[in-house]
């Protein structure tokens, strides 16, 4: 039975928890600085001024508000006589807030030369201050602080933002270390590390952290998507997506814009068609919907679809920059020119501003289709009527331009003339006009810089390589080679990608024989090489700028990727269909005249996407114009 004195102080600890309640309530709901004080005035007038429990949440709140700390909450810390860790934290917490990093950590010395210990909070606010401005110096000296300490090595919450510090400071293995010596661990544990290794490009930790970890949230599936997605492993990022799918997991726009670029880069129609069904079926409001639509017109273009791009294009209830620049590169990629004329024509009369891709897109499509005066007409127009100022970029398609209609010195003179410095995109293309046209002597002075800027880049060197030999200067391209041996350059094997009507994407390399149905492969190529060289095709031998026999270099070329790729092609697509091919390079000159022949005597449209451009060869010509 309760005393009299028991119940009193009862009933006062009973009203205080409410008026307490009350007053948080009251904290949660202000919206600014005159707000907070009149709820300081009602806990100054209730005589709870030294209650640290409701002045921590004040405090806490006027950091929320983005109140300046020596504006406010200083001063009410100031006032109380024994502060307790939590209201020292608060304190902590808003300086590091602010971006006062050092000041915060003066505070923490103050509090440890008192002789109030540490609670997680204080050390979960200096660490994530240490790795938002990058001082793992003072992170580490924290964390050696937290083991001498004891009893938060094994908190959870410290160990996640150990490890978010160490990530953000560049010492990922410093948190890995910190991870695997964790006795708990959460989603975020294991989320924070995987999408570590993704960014910094390890895929292959990132993948086998994955596959281990317990839990699996949104965020760790999508990083792996997009993981895989921006390293260039199309087909690893779609077989995680799937597995994502059937897992039941949500997806949200950023998983489903990394699966669209997986899509893009495969150039497969069976999965863009797929992720195509899986995004409308999202029901993703106006403003996301208008990304995902202009990532899905870019994936079907590079997929060789351009009918289907167009057609999610038109279908789009709302149409940015981005929506026009990605239907105006695709026209552009495919040859269509006067389509993507059209198309910019239209978005400036519909008060769409055009930007820098916009403009890439479209002089892109200028020089794909030969129209040296819109070219520069609209190269003019940029920074006069847009004000967008040209860049590397803008430039490399105007020497492109110039070059393809053989005006090289022209070219040479705009390079000279540039206000900024020329990347190798823009010498690259002066190197490839120069070859169009057999122009050796300015292919040195577009390759010295090339060797300069992109000392290890292989294409350079074969490329010149090739020009030398054409012009019959033996000597000098075997110097080129010499030079590819000293360098210990190799050549990315060459690989064509070709996709059956069941969906099913083969792969073939150079002079790959490990195919199941290579017996089959081979006779088709021997009939079609019959078929063309009764329509007049003989190879061209100065595609293999070495010193081999011409039927040594005739069997190289028949086996080249891109002519397995078609062969497979002819055997497992319906004839009334396109054959659609991928390749990693640039399609050689021998595999373009073999493709413009095959598309005559077979009667099929076949779609090559090199690693410059798409080429559409249909009844023996192609819609690149032979330049590529």
């Amino acid at each position: 039975m309760l005393t009299p004195a028991r119940k009193f102080f009862a009933g006062k600890t009973s009203q205080q928890h409410l008026l307490e309640s009350q007053l948080f309530s009251k904290l949660d709901h202000c919206k600014n600085l005159t707000h907070i004080k009149s709820v300081h005035a009602q806990i100054l007038r209730k005589g709870i001024d030294q209650c640290c429990y409701v002045l921590t949440k004040l405090i806490r709140v006027s950091t929320k508000l983005c109140v300046p700390v020596d504006e406010y909450p200083r001063s009410v810390f100031d006032q109380v006589r024994y502060p307790n860790p939590f209201l020292w934290t608060s304190l902590i917490r808003g300086y590091t807030a602010e971006g006062c990093l050092k000041r915060g950590v003066f505070l923490y010395d103050s509090m440890r030369s008192e002789g109030i210990g540490a609670v997680s909070f204080t050390f979960t606010a200096l660490l994530k201050s240490c790795g938002d401005v990058g001082d793992v110096n003072l992170g580490m000296q924290l964390h050696a602080r937290i083991i001498m300490d004891g009893g938060f090595q094994s908190d959870l919450f410290v160990g996640n933002t150990l490890i978010d510090m160490y990530v953000k400071c560049g010492f990922l293995e410093c948190g890995r270390q910190v991870f695997d010596e964790m006795p708990d661990k959460d989603e975020i544990s294991w989320t924070e590390l995987i999408v570590a290794y993704t960014k910094s490009g390890d895929i292959f930790s990132a993948a086998q952290l994955f596959d281990e970890s317990p839990v699996k949230d949104m965020v760790a599936w999508t990083s792996m998507v997009t993981g895989f997605a921006q390293n260039s492993m199309p087909r690893e990022a779609l077989n995680y997506f799937e597995r994502m799918q059937n897992s039941g997991m949500e997806t949200d726009e950023v998983t489903l814009i990394g699966v669209i670029s997986a899509c893009a880069q495969l150039g497969a129609a069976k999965y863009a068609n797929w992720v195509r069904d899986i995004v409308e079926k999202s029901r993703f409001g106006p403003t996301h919907a208008v990304v995902l639509q202009s990532a899905l017109v870019d994936m079907y273009s590079k997929c060789g679809c351009l009918d289907d791009a167009y057609n999610v294009f038109q279908a789009m209830t709302e149409k940015n920059v981005y929506s026009y620049s990605s239907m105006i590169s695709g026209f552009a990629m495919h040859g269509r020119a006067q389509s993507a004329i059209k198309l910019f024509d239209e978005m400036v009369k519909n008060d769409v501003k055009p930007n820098r891709v916009t403009f890439i897109g479209v002089l892109t499509a200028c020089s794909h289709g030969g129209m040296e005066e819109q070219g520069r007409k609209i190269f003019k127009s940029m920074e006069d009527d847009y004000g967008v100022t040209p860049s590397p970029d803008h430039y490399t398609c105007m020497v492109d331009l110039l070059g393809r209609v053989g005006h090289l010195n022209e070219a040479l003179e705009l390079i000279k003339k540039m206000p900024v410095k020329p990347h190798g995109g823009v010498w690259g293309a002066l190197l490839g006009a120069c070859r169009i046209h057999g122009n050796p002597e300015i292919a040195q002075i577009a390759a010295s810089h090339l060797f300069e800027l992109e000392p290890d880049s292989i294409g350079n060197y074969i490329l010149m390589s090739h020009i030398f030999a054409s012009a019959g200067m033996w000597e000098d391209a075997s110097k080129i080679r010499k030079q590819m041996k000293e360098k210990g350059l190799i050549k990315n094997p060459a690989s064509s990608m070709v996709e059956s009507d069941k969906g099913v994407i083969h792969e073939f390399f150079s002079g790959d024989t490990s195919h199941p149905d290579t017996d089959k492969i081979k006779g088709t190529l021997v009939n079609l090489l019959q078929r063309l060289t009764m329509d007049g095709y003989q190879p061209m031998l100065s595609s293999l700028p070495y010193d081999l026999s011409n039927e040594e270099k005739k069997q190289i070329l028949l086996t080249h990727s891109e002519k397995l790729a078609l062969a497979f092609g002819l055997m497992n697509t319906s004839s009334d269909s396109n054959i659609r091919i991928v390749k990693n390079l640039r399609i050689c000159e021998d595999c373009h005249l073999f493709m413009c022949g095959a598309s005559k005597v077979t009667r099929r449209k076949i779609i090559v996407r090199d690693n410059m451009r798409f080429h559409h060869f249909c009844n023996g010509t192609c819609s690149c114009g032979n330049f590529w």
